[in-house]
């Protein structure tokens, strides 16, 4: 018991076995999260919210970093409760035992997350090259009208500005998209492995319902210039469209490890210099 109190307080992984320990608090994850909201408040409010945003963020990524590396800070688990581990399983309405579900121990690789996103981008533009060119006759509207979300004046131009090509916009939209469709994709490496039944249903179908409802319910203080022009018909095709094409990307990708258990030295494959 000592040997082991004593490696909870240092808090190193060699001497506190993974499976025998939990990590220890740490006020990083939600100084981040903390940060990110603001940042993401600085769209409707000022530069002030903004700078604050970004210093919380910096902050509690540090915090955050340092719980975790090169060695996770960990502390014991009390004895008392190793000897009464909790039943994996759950009761339903019925009064049957189901089994919990546990996060995957396998996932896509990470390169299949970022190439379907790419692709699935292109196809959501494709559709909204589309609505462009059948409703205004315009290629361009649709990629100023995306560039509105971050450009305060793109909302306050007229629909033949609109309809026009200017580079600075389009350089923007570019990031913008490519920016968001690999996210999403690199969400579909964890989210799809745990809708193992039908994956496309759930990547093509069900994915693009919440993004556009979440859209649908900020749109007029995130980008007041696409709520006045947009179709929703054409906007939850071109999601559909990214869905399906990313998940079905994903999907076929071969599954690889996760290494659940092991610590974030042993899964960066991180080797400690021996003492001299």
């Amino acid at each position: 018991m000592k040997r082991e109190a004593s490696s909870t307080s240092s808090g190193s992984q060699s001497e506190v076995p993974y499976s025998r320990a939990i990590p220890k608090p740490s006020a990083g994850p939600l100084v981040t999260a903390l940060g990110i909201a603001l940042i993401a408040a600085a769209i409707v409010t000022n530069l002030y919210v903004l700078g604050l945003g970004v210093l919380l963020a910096i902050w509690g990524a540090v915090l955050w970093f340092r719980a975790i590396f090169p060695d996770e800070r960990i502390e014991g688990i009390p004895e008392e409760l190793l000897r009464q581990p909790a039943p994996n399983y759950a009761v339903s309405a019925v009064g049957e035992r189901k089994t919990r579900p546990s996060f995957p121990e396998e996932m896509h690789p990470i390169r299949s997350g970022v190439l379907g996103g790419l692709i699935g981008g292109i196809a959501m533009a494709i559709v909204a090259f589309l609505w462009g060119i059948s409703r205004h006759g315009s290629v361009w509207l649709p990629i100023n009208l995306l560039t509105g979300s971050v450009v305060p004046g793109v909302g306050e131009s007229d629909l033949q500005t609109l309809e026009l090509f200017h580079s600075g916009w389009f350089i923007i939209a570019v990031a913008i998209h490519a920016a968001m469709s690999i996210a999403v994709g690199l969400l579909y490496t964890t989210a799809l492995p745990m809708m193992p039944r039908r994956p496309l249903l759930a990547g093509g179908v069900l994915v693009p319902v919440i993004v556009t409802g979440m859209v649908w319910a900020s749109l007029g203080i995130v980008n007041p210039a696409l709520e006045r022009y947009i179709s929703w018909p054409w906007f939850i095709a071109s999601q559909i469209a990214f869905g399906l094409v990313c998940g079905w990307i994903v999907s076929r990708s071969e599954m690889v490890s996760t290494r659940a258990g092991q610590s974030l030295a042993e899964r960066l494959s991180i080797e400690r210099g021996s003492k001299l």
